[in-house]
Protein backbone atom coordinates (compact mmCIF):
# COMPACT_ATOMS: atom_id res chain seq x y z
CA UNK A 1 0.00 0.00 0.00
CA UNK A 2 2.90 2.52 -0.77
CA UNK A 3 2.18 5.74 -1.20
CA UNK A 4 -1.56 5.68 0.43
CA UNK A 5 -2.10 9.21 1.82
CA UNK A 6 -3.96 9.55 5.22
CA UNK A 7 -5.35 12.81 6.57
CA UNK A 8 -5.06 13.58 10.49
CA UNK A 9 -6.53 15.89 12.33
CA UNK A 10 -4.65 17.72 15.04
CA UNK A 11 -6.25 19.37 17.50
CA UNK A 12 -5.50 20.82 21.21
CA UNK A 13 -6.77 23.42 23.55
CA UNK A 14 -4.66 22.31 26.95
CA UNK A 15 -0.96 22.97 27.31
CA UNK A 16 1.40 19.98 27.86
CA UNK A 17 4.71 20.41 29.69
CA UNK A 18 5.24 23.77 28.87
CA UNK A 19 3.84 23.59 25.28
CA UNK A 20 0.53 24.96 23.72
CA UNK A 21 -1.09 25.89 20.54
CA UNK A 22 1.11 26.11 17.81
CA UNK A 23 3.81 25.16 19.36
CA UNK A 24 2.11 21.91 21.44
CA UNK A 25 0.40 21.09 17.77
CA UNK A 26 4.85 21.53 15.58
CA UNK A 27 5.48 18.97 18.69
CA UNK A 28 2.69 16.28 17.96
CA UNK A 29 3.90 16.84 13.86
CA UNK A 30 7.44 16.05 15.37
CA UNK A 31 6.02 12.56 16.99
CA UNK A 32 4.02 11.51 14.32
CA UNK A 33 6.83 11.49 12.23
CA UNK A 34 9.32 9.93 15.39
CA UNK A 35 6.80 6.89 15.14
CA UNK A 36 7.65 6.29 11.67
CA UNK A 37 4.51 8.02 9.79
CA UNK A 38 5.88 10.44 7.29
CA UNK A 39 4.43 14.19 7.17
CA UNK A 40 3.64 14.65 3.53
CA UNK A 41 2.08 17.90 3.62
CA UNK A 42 0.63 20.34 6.58
CA UNK A 43 -2.03 22.62 7.10
CA UNK A 44 -1.86 26.48 8.70
CA UNK A 45 -2.93 26.49 12.22
CA UNK A 46 -6.40 27.45 12.83
CA UNK A 47 -7.91 28.69 15.90
CA UNK A 48 -12.06 27.71 16.60
CA UNK A 49 -14.04 27.32 19.14
CA UNK A 50 -14.45 24.36 21.04
CA UNK A 51 -17.24 22.38 19.68
CA UNK A 52 -20.05 21.78 20.57
CA UNK A 53 -20.22 24.96 21.80
CA UNK A 54 -19.00 25.36 25.37
CA UNK A 55 -16.78 27.71 27.89
CA UNK A 56 -13.88 25.57 26.94
CA UNK A 57 -10.84 27.39 25.38
CA UNK A 58 -10.65 27.74 22.00
CA UNK A 59 -8.60 25.01 19.91
CA UNK A 60 -5.65 24.81 17.73
CA UNK A 61 -6.32 22.96 14.90
CA UNK A 62 -4.42 21.47 11.65
CA UNK A 63 -4.49 18.56 8.95
CA UNK A 64 -1.51 16.47 7.99
CA UNK A 65 -1.28 14.61 5.21
CA UNK A 66 0.87 11.44 6.13
CA UNK A 67 2.12 8.34 4.22
CA UNK A 68 -0.33 5.71 5.51
CA UNK A 69 2.58 2.93 3.57
CA UNK A 70 1.26 -0.69 5.16
CA UNK A 71 -0.31 0.87 8.26
CA UNK A 72 -3.96 -0.93 8.54
CA UNK A 73 -6.62 2.22 9.24
CA UNK A 74 -6.24 0.53 12.96
CA UNK A 75 -2.53 0.89 13.13
CA UNK A 76 -2.55 3.86 12.21
CA UNK A 77 -5.02 4.42 14.49
CA UNK A 78 -3.58 2.80 17.29
CA UNK A 79 0.11 4.57 16.66
CA UNK A 80 -1.99 8.31 16.95
CA UNK A 81 -3.25 6.99 20.43
CA UNK A 82 -0.09 6.26 21.57
CA UNK A 83 1.22 9.75 20.52
CA UNK A 84 -1.84 11.51 22.30
CA UNK A 85 -1.37 9.64 25.64
CA UNK A 86 2.46 10.57 25.55
CA UNK A 87 1.18 14.55 25.78
CA UNK A 88 -1.33 14.07 28.99
CA UNK A 89 -4.84 12.60 26.77
CA UNK A 90 -7.13 11.87 29.31
CA UNK A 91 -10.30 10.22 27.76
CA UNK A 92 -13.07 10.49 30.35
CA UNK A 93 -16.12 12.49 29.04
CA UNK A 94 -16.70 13.01 25.22
CA UNK A 95 -15.93 16.75 23.91
CA UNK A 96 -13.61 17.31 27.19
CA UNK A 97 -11.02 19.79 26.45
CA UNK A 98 -7.54 18.11 25.67
CA UNK A 99 -4.04 18.09 25.72
CA UNK A 100 -4.01 16.38 22.14
CA UNK A 101 -6.38 15.46 19.39
CA UNK A 102 -5.09 13.66 17.33
CA UNK A 103 -7.67 11.98 14.43
CA UNK A 104 -7.76 9.39 11.11
CA UNK A 105 -10.10 11.44 8.96
CA UNK A 106 -9.94 9.64 5.81
CA UNK A 107 -7.50 7.23 4.04
CA UNK A 108 -7.46 7.44 -0.01
CA UNK A 109 -9.28 3.87 -0.83
CA UNK A 110 -10.61 3.28 2.29
CA UNK A 111 -14.98 3.39 3.53
CA UNK A 112 -15.92 1.58 6.53
CA UNK A 113 -15.76 0.85 9.81
CA UNK A 114 -12.03 -0.85 10.90
CA UNK A 115 -12.27 -1.53 14.41
CA UNK A 116 -12.06 1.78 16.55
CA UNK A 117 -11.93 4.10 13.08
CA UNK A 118 -14.34 4.48 11.00
CA UNK A 119 -13.86 5.92 7.64
CA UNK A 120 -14.48 8.59 6.53
CA UNK A 121 -14.41 10.18 10.15
CA UNK A 122 -18.30 10.10 10.59
CA UNK A 123 -18.22 13.80 11.74
CA UNK A 124 -16.07 15.59 9.52
CA UNK A 125 -18.30 16.95 6.98
CA UNK A 126 -19.93 19.04 10.59
CA UNK A 127 -16.52 20.80 11.30
CA UNK A 128 -15.34 23.52 9.99
CA UNK A 129 -12.07 22.83 12.20
CA UNK A 130 -11.54 19.98 10.09
CA UNK A 131 -12.72 21.14 6.85
CA UNK A 132 -10.62 24.37 6.41
CA UNK A 133 -6.92 22.88 6.84
CA UNK A 134 -7.72 19.59 4.75
CA UNK A 135 -9.08 22.25 2.09
CA UNK A 136 -5.33 23.68 2.37
CA UNK A 137 -3.20 20.10 2.25
CA UNK A 138 -5.87 18.40 -0.33
CA UNK A 139 -7.87 20.57 -2.39
CA UNK A 140 -8.54 18.10 -4.10
CA UNK A 141 -9.76 15.18 -2.20
CA UNK A 142 -13.52 13.99 -2.33
CA UNK A 143 -16.18 12.92 0.35
CA UNK A 144 -16.32 9.21 -0.88
CA UNK A 145 -20.13 9.08 0.83
CA UNK A 146 -20.96 13.04 -0.09
CA UNK A 147 -19.06 13.52 -3.23
CA UNK A 148 -17.68 16.53 -2.22
CA UNK A 149 -14.36 18.50 -2.12
CA UNK A 150 -13.09 19.98 1.89
CA UNK A 151 -13.71 23.50 0.48
CA UNK A 152 -17.53 22.60 -0.67
CA UNK A 153 -18.79 20.53 2.13
CA UNK A 154 -17.26 23.85 4.25
CA UNK A 155 -19.94 25.95 2.46
CA UNK A 156 -22.49 24.04 4.34
CA UNK A 157 -21.35 24.16 7.72
CA UNK A 158 -23.37 26.28 9.74
CA UNK A 159 -21.97 29.98 10.22
CA UNK A 160 -21.97 30.07 14.09
CA UNK A 161 -18.72 27.83 14.00
CA UNK A 162 -15.78 30.04 14.11
CA UNK A 163 -12.65 29.79 12.93
CA UNK A 164 -9.83 31.73 11.20
CA UNK A 165 -6.48 31.04 10.13
CA UNK A 166 -3.45 31.86 12.33
CA UNK A 167 -0.69 31.10 9.90
CA UNK A 168 2.20 28.94 8.76
CA UNK A 169 2.53 25.52 10.83
CA UNK A 170 5.80 26.19 13.01
CA UNK A 171 9.12 24.26 11.50
CA UNK A 172 8.52 20.82 12.97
Amino acid sequence: MSGVRAYVGLGANLPFEGLEGPALLAAAARAIEAAGVKVLAISNIWRSAAWPLSDQPDFFNAVAMVEAGQRSPRDLYMTLRSIELKFGRERRERWAARTLDLDVLAIDGRQGDFGEVTLPHPRMHERAFVLAPLAEVAPHWRHPIAGLTAAELLKTVPAEQRYRQLGPFPPH
